[in-house]
C-alpha cells in the first residue's frame, strides 16, 4: 500500500503523522511511504530522517495526499478539502461531532474515515485517544496556572499557596484519562482538587491512587454549581465518544465565578462542555466572557510536538500496518476494534453520535459494508 504523510497546516500544529522508526517499520512491510517536506520538522524529525528511513520525500501536499491512506495527526481543513476523494483512507483525529463541514466534505468525497478518537480496544477503552487525552490533562493545569498569572489576565493566585495563604481551587469536571491526568499535576502543584464524575468506580478509583489528595463528588447541577463558583481554575475533561460534549457549565454559573478565574475546556474539540467557551488556537489562546480567563486551544498537545508524536505514533502504528498489510476492508471486517473508528465509508456516516450531532442517517459499518 502507498501511504501518505502530509504536513500538518493548521495553525500551529507541529506534530506529524509518523515518525521515521514508524515509517521503517511500514516500509520494511513492503509499503510505500511518501512524506511531504518539512513535515517532521516542528517535531524534530528532517527529510533526511525520512529518506534513511526508507521513505520518499515530495514538495507538494497533494502527492502526499495521493496515497491510497493518509496518516495524519489533525483533521483536515478547509484548504485540503480538494485533496479529498473517493476511495481515500483517511486515518486521523476527526472529532466529527463538532464539525458539520468536514462531515459533509467526508460524505460528500466517499472518504472512507476512520477517526483515532473512536478506535476501541476490547475492553472498550480508547488507546489511540489516551496518550493524547494524558497530555491534554496535563497541560490544562499548566496552562491553567500561568492563565492565573495576573500579567495574563487572571486573579494572581498561585495554585500552592504559600504558608500563611490559601491553595488555588481547582474543580475538574470529569474523571477519565483527561480528569485524572489533570488531577495528578494539581495535586503536584500542591492545590486544593476536586474531581466531579457520575461513575462510582471511577471515583473510587481516583481516591485508590490519590488518596486524602483529593475530593471526588457525584456530579449533578448542585455540586458543580458549587465547585464552579467557588473555583480558580476549571476544567473541562469530559468525554461523549464520538459524540458531542454535553453543556455541563453554562454562562448563567461562567459570570457568577469571581474575576480572573480561569476555564480550561480539553473537550473544546468536542464542541466543548462549557456553554462560554469556543476553540481557540496556540496563536491566540485565550480570551475572556464575564471577566473569566477563557482558555480553548483545540490541539493542546500540538504546544509539545516533540512529546506527544512519539506518543501518538507508539500507538497508531500498529493499525496502520493492519490496514496497509491486509487492505482497509479486509482489515476493519476482521477487527471489531478498528471498525470502531470507522466514522464515513463510501457516502455513509456509521457512527452514531455523529450522526445525531448532524441529523444524518446512521449506517452501521457492518451494513456498510455489504454485511
Amino acid at each position: 500500500m502507498r501511504i501518505g504523510v502530509p504536513r500538518e497546516i493548521k495553525v500551529r500544529e507541529y506534530r506529524v503523522g509518523a515518525q521515521p522508526a514508524g515509517v521503517r517499520q511500514l516500509v520494511a512491510a513492503g509499503h510505500e511511504v511518501v512524506v511531504q517536506s518539512g513535515a517532521g520538522v516542528g517535531s524534530g524529525f528532517s527529510d533526511q530522517d525520512y529518506q534513511r528511513a526508507g521513505a520518499s520525500v515530495v514538495d507538494a501536499a497533494a502527492d502526499a495526499w495521493a496515497a491510497d491512506m493518509v496518516v495524519k495527526v489533525k483533521e483536515p481543513i478547509e484548504s485540503e478539502y480538494e485533496l479529498l476523494r473517493p476511495g481515500l483512507v483517511l486515518f486521523t483525529y476527526l472529532h466529527l461531532a463538532a464539525d458539520a463541514a468536514l462531515t459533509r466534505q467526508l460524505l460528500d468525497r466517499r472518504v472512507r474515515a476512520i477517526a483515532y478518537e473512536t478506535v476501541t480496544d476490547r475492553m472498550g477503552g480508547l488507546p489511540l485517544l489516551r496518550p493524547m487525552s494524558e497530555i491534554a490533562g496535563r497541560m490544562s493545569v499548566q496552562v491553567g496556572a500561568s492563565c492565573l498569572e495576573r500579567e495574563h489576565g487572571g486573579k494572581g493566585v498561585l495554585l500552592s499557596g504559600v504558608a500563611g495563604t490559601r491553595k488555588g481551587r481547582v474543580a475538574i469536571i470529569g474523571g477519565g484519562t483527561v480528569g485524572a491526568a489533570a488531577a495528578r499535576i494539581a495535586i503536584g502543584l500542591g492545590a486544593e482538587v476536586t474531581v466531579l464524575d457520575v461513575n462510582m468506580d471511577r471515583m473510587s478509583y481516583l481516591e485508590d491512587i490519590f488518596g486524602s489528595e483529593v475530593e471526588t463528588l457525584y456530579s449533578n447541577l448542585e455540586t458543580i454549581e458549587e465547585k464552579v463558583r467557588s473555583a480558580d481554575l476549571v476544567i473541562g475533561a469530559v468525554l461523549v465518544p464520538g459524540g458531542a460534549a454535553p453543556k455541563l457549565v453554562d454562562e448563567d454559573l461562567v459570570s457568577q465565578m469571581a474575576p480572573g478565574s480561569v476555564v480550561v475546556d480539553v473537550a473544546v474539540d468536542q464542541g466543548g462542555c462549557i456553554e462560554t467557551c469556543r476553540p481557540t488556537t496556540h496563536e491566540d489562546p485565550t480570551y475572556q466572557v464575564h471577566d473569566i480567563v477563557h482558555y480553548c486551544v483545540a490541539n493542546m498537545p500540538g504546544a509539545v510536538p516533540r512529546t506527544s508524536t512519539y506518543a501518538l505514533t507508539n500507538v497508531t502504528l500498529r493499525p496502520a500496518l493492519v490496514i496497509a498489510d491486509h487492505g482497509v476492508e479486509a482489515a476493519v471486517r476482521a477487527s471489531p476494534e478498528l471498525a470502531t473508528g470507522v466514522n464515513t465509508w463510501d457516502g455513509m456516516c456509521t457512527v452514531a453520535g455523529v450522526a445525531a450531532a448532524h441529523d444524518l442517517d446512521l449506517v452501521p459499518i457492518e451494513e456498510a459494508l455489504g454485511g
